[in-house]
């Protein structure tokens, strides 16, 4: 075989060995059921509304939801639609109960809650006014925190204006299975 011919080859090898191997790299990135499941972790969102009176628990609400981390906002509503006179003969409806939101992110190793809420009821005789009109008390709770699963956090802490009633919201998160 000539020295022509040999290298010549020796080219081609090279070349083909140069466009198979990014071709097998390429096939070694993707990306298996296992690594697709982690990335979509499941959790459960255990809420407790805790309502306190001069620093005692009086009253403490559980609400649950499941979500799985990184996707949207979810949503917990729970409550009763008013119907309440705008102007003559107008009638819209407010929403009076609970409602939760929350997102979870995994961020590096922490996980990253985001949670909204919204809580509204009627007002007792002793706070509404003379009107027939229902007064409604209403209180959010908003914010963002570092969670660790399986411990408590209170994401938030408001005082009730017209009582020496505190209102304080814990989450505990869990990993599903």
């Amino acid at each position: 075989m000539s020295r022509k011919t040999m290298v010549w080859l020796l080219a081609l090898g090279m070349y083909l060995w140069g466009a198979i191997g990014p071709a097998r790299a390429q096939d070694t990135g993707k990306t298996t059921k296992a690594d697709a499941d982690a990335a979509l972790a499941a959790y459960r969102l255990d809420f407790s509304l805790h309502e306190l009176e001069d620093g005692k628990k009086i009253n403490t609400r559980q609400y649950s939801m499941s979500l799985i981390q990184g996707v949207q906002w979810q949503e917990l509503k729970i409550g009763t639609r008013v119907p309440v006179e705008m102007k003559q003969g107008e009638i819209e409806y407010l929403d009076v109960g609970t409602n939760i939101s929350a997102r979870l992110q995994e961020i590096k190793s922490a996980l990253d809650l985001e949670v909204r809420a919204d809580l509204s009821n009627f007002a007792v005789p002793d706070q509404a006014n003379k009107s027939s009109m229902p007064v409604l008390r209403q209180l959010r709770i908003s914010g963002a925190t570092l969670v660790m699963t399986g411990k408590p956090v209170v994401v938030g802490v408001v005082d009730d204006p017209n009582s020496k009633r505190q209102f304080q919201l814990e989450v505990t998160v869990s990993k599903l299975k």
